[in-house]
């Protein structure tokens, strides 16, 4: 590949205009997040139509539990891209490499450590979350294939990451692509050709997670050789490690918090009945379009800063950050209200003629949907932070504002206002207050580099005096 091509399937993030750029970034990242969910979405919609609604709250039923043991690993790769865009912005294609090797050895190594972890204690999980006893052999048994893929599902995470790091949106979403539609003919012919009901999707997610992460790792190989992954070089650097896991650990450990917040409010609409799981599971399939639209511009936000703090940029931190925000409330409001407005339609296509289910989704929807903007919102601010480096202060303040909000409300405004609305408010009010508390670490966190940069500057002032 010419030095001219590799060129163009990047974006110069520290010179020039920035909004085209973040628009231009982040179309990519959009279009494969909606492009997965509407893979995942077909397992979804298989199930619920070949098999039975009981199948699909089966699957659905899994997703806070998979969320809650592996988004460490999705935390993790967050550092990986983190640590490659600083250093590629600062212009140490040495350092750009050695990281990339790190992150890959950590995405393996991890990704088989954590699908030993999901098969041994996912049985046990089931049972604590009060999973119905109709549903919960199946939910099993969809777990087990599943947890099989989290090392290829790391290894696409992770290079996908560095990928979008280095400026290049584009291959991660034609593989994402090649891979979905893999995941969906395997759907169509294990469920409805042969029978295989949960476990034909659980195979189709694994096999198709293979392929992305196969094509994934190969492209890295291919890109500029200053900077390209080479198999036997597959080590983890000590040095990079610690960058890595200094902004990837806190956010890992607060996704999975985050997870088990959410596992708690699963147990919660376990507890309404196998209708509730059903309609709430599709809901929360329809939802996770707007929400996976919104979070590309927490990639974008994270990634546009990492690099501009790696080139000393910091007067272009703040661009970022308007241009981000504005756009994914924009973004937020749009998709969050249509999904509202056509809500019952969408929710037709996972639960075909089940009418009850479908008032269940809504009761979801019209709490969720309507004020997702503030999610997103509260992400962009998020990726700033751990853009500029700082990944406890947002682990902290998410933890505090978000997590455990959501606990306490359960314990006592749940507990006792006892209704699938009052639990699902728990979400908006506490996207509320961490996105104040994240926007005050902000500012503080800004001022404190663009102090250290003066003080750097008069040193070597001085030192050249």
């Amino acid at each position: 590949m010419s030095s001219e091509n590799k060129k163009e399937e990047t974006i110069d993030m520290l010179h020039g205009p920035l909004a085209g750029k973040i628009f231009k970034f982040t179309i990519p990242i959009m279009l494969s997040g909606i492009l997965q969910l509407l893979f995942n979405a077909t397992d979804i919609i298989v199930v619920g139509r070949y098999v039975g609604s009981n199948a699909l709250a089966a699957v659905g039923s899994t997703g806070s539990l998979i969320n809650l043991l592996v988004n460490l690993l999705v935390g993790l790769s967050v550092g990986a891209a983190v640590a490659t865009g600083f250093y590629f912005g600062a212009g140490k294609p040495g350092q750009v490499k050695e990281t990339i090797h790190t992150a890959v050895a950590i995405s393996l190594l991890g990704g088989v450590i954590f699908a030993v972890l999901g098969l041994s204690l996912s049985p046990l999980l089931l049972r604590w979350m009060d999973t119905p006893g109709k549903i919960l052999e199946q939910a099993a048994l969809y777990l087990k294939i599943y947890f099989l893929g989290v090392p290829a599902m790391a290894a696409y995470n992770f290079g996908s990451a560095i990928l979008r790091s280095l400026g290049d949106t584009k291959h991660p979403l034609y593989y994402l692509t090649a891979a979905g539609v893999i995941n969906v003919l395997l759907d169509l012919l294990l469920v409805i050709v042969f029978s295989m009901d949960v476990a034909g999707v659980a195979i189709a997610t694994v096999a198709s997670q293979a392929v992305s992460a196969v094509l994934t790792l190969r492209h890295l190989t291919k890109i500029d050789p200053s900077i390209s992954m080479e198999w036997k070089k597959i080590r983890i650097s000590r040095s990079k490690l610690f960058r890595i896991l200094r902004v990837g650990l806190p956010a890992g450990i607060q996704s999975t918090i985050f997870s088990f917040s959410n596992v708690m409010i699963q147990s919660s609409i376990n507890s309404f009945g196998e209708l509730a799981v059903a309609g709430s599971s599709a809901s929360s399939n329809v939802e996770g379009f707007v929400y996976n639209a919104m979070n590309s511009f927490y990639q974008s936000a994270q990634t546009f800063t990492s690099q501009n703090v790696g080139g000393r940029k910091y007067e272009r931190i703040s661009r970022v950050f308007l241009n981000c925000a504005l756009m994914v409330t924009v973004t937020g409001l749009v998709l969050g209200l249509g999904v509202w407005h056509f809500g019952p339609s969408l929710l037709k296509i996972y639960l075909p003629g089940n009418e009850a289910a479908i008032a269940q989704g809504m009761k979801r929807m019209s709490v969720i949907a309507t004020t997702y903007f503030l999610c997103g919102l509260m992400e962009v601010i998020s990726g700033e932070l751990r853009g500029m480096g700082e990944s406890v202060l947002p682990m902290v303040v998410s933890l505090v504002g978000s997590c455990l909000l959501r606990i306490v409300w359960i314990a006592t405004v749940f507990s006792a206002f006892r209704s699938l609305t009052v639990l699902y408010l728990s979400y908006p009010v506490s996207w509320i207050l961490t996105s104040a508390a994240h926007l005050f670490c902000f500012f503080k966190v800004k001022k404190r580099l663009v102090r250290s940069m003066e003080r750097e500057e008069l040193a070597e002032a001085l030192r050249k005096g």
